[in-house]
């Protein structure tokens, strides 16, 4: 990584536009082929799915996201493999060498997410991408990713995230959020934020901005959800698809999947107009079916089943729980929970505990909170369940392995993304604290 602070100083905005011109960036051509995703939950899976149908319509396609799970390279790739370390260390020189050059000029230090957002440009123009996905870091107005330009992006949901950057209220989050697109271009809102639609269109009308929202100008219709496998149809202009498959689970996934074939649909208008209807259609039914998005109600363990789940908001975690529980059933789950120390653990755990009757608290090693205000909190949510404390994450993996093995049940991991991928890990041989997070 960056020998940088995660932020740098104040606005990026101007020493970012310093650092991509120093870097010679093509920002024109940037625009051009660029989308943007942002939002509190879903913004990963939505930038998936979009990249995926790029890749199959046969762009080759850029897509750069955070955070990771396991390896850092997986925030940059190109037609879905990871760059390289050979690629990222050559690059990551350039992009030093300019930053250097470029804090001497606004005497600002930049910040270690910038710097790998300008990487990620300088990737993708040397690989010579016709379609990149951006998914924003933190809200948009300020994020690095607004520098793109894009004249299509997202708002894949608005939760209480943040709330000391981007605001107190759901209406200063989601307009934050809203900035990441340029004057006079088009906004696809998520389902969850069609409760905002009156002050939306009002606050962008004054940039020329079109807010387009799931379920609304875009229809979701007969949804079908199993462990096989979802489905659902969707209609947008003169775009009618019928019983689209999905690989990614969740419910949740019908609002992303339609904002990710919302957003190529407008890309491809406006840089691919007059192609054939045919090879659209068929782009986006093998780009959904064929996406993958870890850490989404992702199954790590056949026996016994156990699901990982890396939600981190309560609106999240909610989502999350139902889609888990309408696809795999009420019955017999162990729950396993924790939350990081800057989240609100008793909302996250108040939203978890009362669906499960065991539960097994622990503390991830990253930024974990600790297991005993957990367990508080479950006993205080649920008070007829069986509360154990685990004072680690492996301790947390054995126990529930043990308790489900020996009672025929399932585990279901959730509450933070650290916990969950550090429960995976260590489940699949690996150890907690060989991973490296940012």
């Amino acid at each position: 990584m960056f020998d940088l602070p995660k932020y740098g100083d104040g606005i990026c905005l101007a020493r970012m536009a310093g650092l991509l011109e120093a870097l010679v960036i093509d920002r024109a051509r940037l625009q051009r082929i660029s989308v943007v995703v942002t939002g509190s939950n879903g913004k990963g899976s939505t930038a998936a799915m979009c990249a995926r149908i790029g890749r199959a319509y046969g762009l080759r396609t850029g897509l750069f996201t955070s955070p990771h799970l396991f390896r850092f390279n997986e925030r940059i790739q190109v037609d879905g493999a990871d760059i390289s370390d050979d690629a990222f260390d050559r690059l990551k020189l350039q992009v030093e060498a300019a930053i250097a050059e470029v804090s001497k000029r606004h005497g600002e230090k930049f910040g270690a997410f910038e710097a790998l957002f300008a990487l990620a440009c300088l990737h993708f123009q040397e690989g010579g991408c016709d379609f990149a996905v951006f998914e924003a870091g933190i809200g948009g107005r300020y994020d690095p990713v607004r520098l793109v330009g894009a004249r299509e992006t997202c708002v894949t949901s608005v939760d209480y995230e943040h709330v000391e950057l981007l605001g107190n209220s759901l209406e200063l989050i989601v307009s934050d959020k809203s900035d990441a697109c340029a004057a006079g271009g088009t906004i696809v809102y998520g389902e969850n934020c069609r409760g905002l639609r009156p002050h939306l269109v009002e606050y962008n009308r004054g940039p020329g901005r079109t807010s387009l929202f799931i379920r609304d100008e875009i229809a979701v219709d007969n949804e079908g959800v199993a462990a096989t496998g979802q489905h659902f149809d969707f209609q947008f202009g003169y775009h009618d698809f019928r019983r689209i498959e999905l690989s990614l689970p969740g419910a949740f996934q019908f609002s992303n999947s339609a904002s990710a074939i919302t957003l190529f649909l407008l890309w491809l208008q406006r840089e691919q107009p007059r192609k054939a209807p045919d090879r659209i259609e068929a782009a986006i039914r093998a780009g959904l079916r064929d996406a993958r998005w870890p850490g989404r109600l992702e199954i790590i363990r056949q026996d016994p089943l156990t699901v990982i789940d890396v939600g981190h908001t309560p609106d999240g975690i909610r989502q999350s729980l139902a889609s888990l529980l309408a696809i795999h059933g009420a019955d017999d789950w162990i729950l396993v929970a924790g939350a990081s120390r800057d989240k609100k653990a008793d909302e996250i755990i108040g939203a978890l505990a009362p669906s499960f009757d065991t539960i097994i608290c622990t503390t991830a090693h990253h930024k974990g909170a600790d297991a005993q205000g957990i367990a508080t909190a479950a006993r205080h949510a649920n008070p007829t369940a069986a509360v154990h404390a685990a004072a680690s994450i492996e301790e947390a993996v054995r126990l529930s392995q043990e308790i489900a093995s020996a009672q025929r049940r399932r585990v279901y991991v959730a509450g933070g993304l650290f916990l969950a991928i550090e429960y995976a890990t260590i489940a699949k041989g690996g150890r907690a604290e060989d991973l490296e997070f940012f």
